[in-house]
Order: C-alpha cells, then structure tokens, then sequence
C-alpha cells in the first residue's frame, strides 16, 4: 500500500504525442476564437473600471502598473504556451501542477484557480452594473434604485444586475459551447472597437498638466496599483482551461496565448493614457462607469458616453462569460480525476457541456456579486491568478528537467531566465497586497485541502489506478509516483 507521502504526491502522467485525452467534451474552437477567449476574458476587467480602483492608489503612474503587470503576466504567459503545447488539456494551471508536482500541490493550485475565476466572474458582474445605470441613464432618464444596484457595504442591499448578467451567462453556456464561443467573439470584437473610439476621442482632451503629480505615492503606490490590476489577466489562464475543447492543442494554444497577451496589453495601455491625459487622476475615485464620464465631459454630450456605456453592457457580458467557462471547465477536470463530486463532470448528452456544474457555478458566484464590493473583489482576484502563475513558472522548469524528451509546441526562450523572472515578478507583487487578501486567500486554500483530505485522497482516480496495478502486481506502489 502506498505510503501517505507517495498517496500526497502521486504525478498523473502528461499525455504523450498523438494521445487523446479521456473527454467527452467536442473540440469546436480554432486559434481565432481561442484567442478571442484569452481577449474577451481579459479586456473589460481591466480598463472599463478597475481605473476608477487603480489610479486612486498609482496616481497618473498607473501607466506603468499597467505596463508591469503585463511584463510580470508576459513572463507567465511564455511560460503557460510551452505548458500547453506539452500538456493540452483542460483544467489549466491546476492540471499542469498535478503533471509535475503532485496531487496535494494540484489541489493547491485549484484552490487558487477556484476563487480567480469566481471572485472575478463576480468582480466583473458588479463593474457591469454600473454601466448599465449609465447607459439607462443617458437613454432614458433613469437608473435603478441605489440599495437594488449595489452591495450592502456599498450602502444597497444586492446588486440585482450583476445577478442578472450571470443568469443570463448561465444560460448561453448550458445551451453549447460553440454557440458561446460564436457570441463570445462577437462581443470581443464589439469590445475592442468601442475601445479604440475611447482613445480617438479621448486624445481630442489632452492635457498635458494632467500627468504634472505623475507618482504622488511613489514606487509603492505603482507597484500596489499592479496588484490590483493584475486580476484582468485571468484571461490568459482561461484559454489553457480550453485545451480539451481546443483543435489541435499543442500548436493552437501557445499561439492563442502570445497573440491575447499582446492585444490586451497594448489595448490596456492606450485606453490608460488617454483617460489619464483627459481627467486629473484625483477625480477617477469612486467614479462608476469612468470611462464613459470622461467622454462625456470632453466632448460636452451625452452620446459619445451612451456609446462606451453600450459598448460596456456588450462587451463585459464576455468577461463573465469566460469567467463561468472557465471555472466550470476546471471542476469538470477535477471531477474527472475524482477530486470533486461527479456532477461537476456530468456532461448532457444533447448540449455536451456540463450543465449541473455550470449551474451550481452561477448561483455561488451570484451570490459573491449580489453582497460584495469590487475592490475586495479584485484584489482576491489578483492573488489567486499570481499564484497559479507562480506554479506555471515552477512547472515549466519541472517538466524540462524530469521530462526533457516531452514534445513542445513551443519552447520558452531563455530558459531558465524567464521562468525564475516569472515567479520572483509574482511573489513581489504579491508581497504588496493587503494582509487582510493574503489571510482570506490562505483561510480558502486551506479549506480546499481540507475537502482533498476528506473527499480527494480517497476517490483519486490516479490512486484507484496505481491500487489496482499494485494488486495485480501483488506489490507496493513504491517508485511510481516520480
């Protein structure tokens, strides 16, 4: 019998060249649409309104949290393209983890991957919400009430639209895949044209004594401004949940990742130089619906700001939906690996998605949007994406030693530079967060390893295996899990 340190971190075999991997989900999405979900689940959180967050913290030097936070994501990005083109299935960094570290580590990293993607399906919900007062507002004269439009902290009662926008995601992933990537792309593209609009019309404001303060909070206040930032690239994790529904994986996927990364960062920048140059940097906080205010103040009408607003309510409606996705995607791996209970991988034989697991989803991460703020939101975002970033790096560097011969895809230049860059840009950033994230994150964590203990080491279906190999062998699993 195993011992409880082999049973702890037992390694689940990387599928080799040419290996299907045992899922019942169909492969629908090509490097177009894959790419369209790395920017779909990323620009919006990012830009719509974590400014009215950021800058608050940065100054006008949130520029450079920008461009920080996506060097340090950058890094981890190079290092999730060779990782998916080595290991081309769903379940993302939390699969990766469990290839190279173990069992235990995997769960770990799935305790990240849980609350990233529901805090920021949440987060983003409540972002979302304010817009959608704007655009009532400019369309119609009229907003919904302030105690059914926010949390109770926020002086409301619930958010009712961000429960609305996750009900309505909801039922576009129960229905199929494929109609979701379709709706998924068209909003993306919807996204990034209103963006662009923003930074024509947004330059046409420029004022040059605007970036006068350019860092009244110094390096520290630049660095926190990353921490809170970092949370809008959870969608470069998103596009490895996709790697058992994704064609031909181990090319598609690292493309689709290098090329999201580069459109959001470069998006990110624009849009922040543009809003920083049209409106002092002391009046983004506690501005709802930022970038739609400042067109309007600009231009003096309504309808440059009813366009972004519009483009909001559009476009951000992805972000969530790729949020769902993927969070769904990764119980359904940790399902199929017995981690967690069977319904999170049941798929309906009509739709082939996994409807019961979608559901329970939505209703936890609903139940996170109606009740919470945006700020706690993101920075518990923030935490849980740098540390599956931190694990990536730590793979990639693990798999090339135990596995030097394993086909790549795609192979992180600089090895081992960028990887240890990766990890020690994370853990910085991280060391920058408030107490109060890193304690509710370890709090979580530890109640995640608690449901391994008590659900997870039994019902591992890699710990079946090697238990029925050892019987037929008539001998101790002992040197198996290397």
């Amino acid at each position: 019998m195993a011992t409880l340190r082999q049973q702890l971190f037992r390694v689940k075999p990387v599928p080799q060249q040419g290996e299907e991997t045992d899922s019942d989900l169909k492969r629908t999405i090509g490097l177009f649409s894959l790419t369209m979900i790395g920017v779909g689940s990323t620009i919006g959180t990012g830009i719509f309104f974590i400014l009215s967050e950021s800058v608050p913290v940065a100054g006008p030097a949130v520029i450079w949290s920008f461009v920080i936070a996506g060097l340090v994501a950058g890094l981890a990005v190079i290092c999730y393209a060779e990782l998916a083109g080595s290991v081309p299935v769903s379940g993302s960094s939390y699969s990766y983890a469990y290839a190279t570290l173990g069992e235990l580590p995997a769960m770990g990293v799935a305790a990240c991957l849980l609350l990233e993607y529901g805090v920021a399906g949440a987060a983003v919900a409540v972002g979302w919400s304010q817009y959608v007062n704007q655009l009532l507002f400019n369309l119609f004269g009229f907003e919904i009430p302030h105690a059914l439009a926010y949390a109770p902290e926020e002086g409301g009662i619930v958010n009712l639209p961000a429960i609305l926008l996750l009900a309505m995601c909801c039922f576009l992933l129960v229905r199929g895949t494929g109609e979701s990537i379709v709706i998924n792309t068209i909003m993306v593209c919807t996204k990034i044209g209103v963006l662009l609009f923003f930074v024509l019309v947004g330059v046409t404001g420029w004022n040059v004594d605007n970036f006068a303060d350019f860092a009244p909070f110094g390096f520290s206040g630049v660095v926190a401004g990353s921490g809170l930032i970092f949370f809008s690239y959870v969608g470069m994790d998103a596009v490895a949940t996709a790697g058992d529904e994704t064609k031909n994986p181990k090319k598609t996927m690292p493309r689709a990742l290098i090329a999201a990364l580069l459109i959001v960062t470069t998006v990110y920048v624009m849009v922040a130089i543009a809003a920083l140059s049209a409106q002092p940097w002391q009046e983004f906080e506690g501005q709802s619906a930022g970038l739609s205010a400042i067109l309007e103040n600009i231009v003096g009408a309504k309808w440059p700001g009813t366009v972004v607003a519009a483009g909001a309510v559009i476009s951000i409606f992805s972000v969530t939906l790729v949020s769902i996705y993927g969070q769904t995607r990764i119980l359904f791996t940790m399902s199929r690996d017995g981690m967690m209970p069977k319904l999170f991988g049941d798929v309906n034989p009509r739709t082939l998605t996994p409807v019961k697991g979608t559901i329970v989803v939505t209703v936890v991460i609903a139940i996170l949007a109606g009740f919470i703020p945006l700020n706690f939101l993101a920075e518990m975002t923030s935490i849980g994406t740098l540390v599956a970033f931190v694990v990536v790096s730590l793979a990639v560097i693990i798999l090339r030693v135990r596995e030097p011969n394993l086909e790549r895809g795609f192979k992180v230049p600089f090895y081992p530079v960028l990887p240890v860059l990766a990890i020690i840009g994370c853990l910085w950033i991280i060391s920058n967060l408030q107490v109060i994230t890193i304690v509710v994150f370890l709090i979580w964590t530890a109640v995640i390893l608690g449901l391994y203990f008590i659900f997870g080491r039994k019902n591992s279906v890699l710990g079946k295996q090697r238990a029925a190999h050892d019987s037929m062998d008539g001998s101790d699993s002992t040197g198996g899990d290397q």
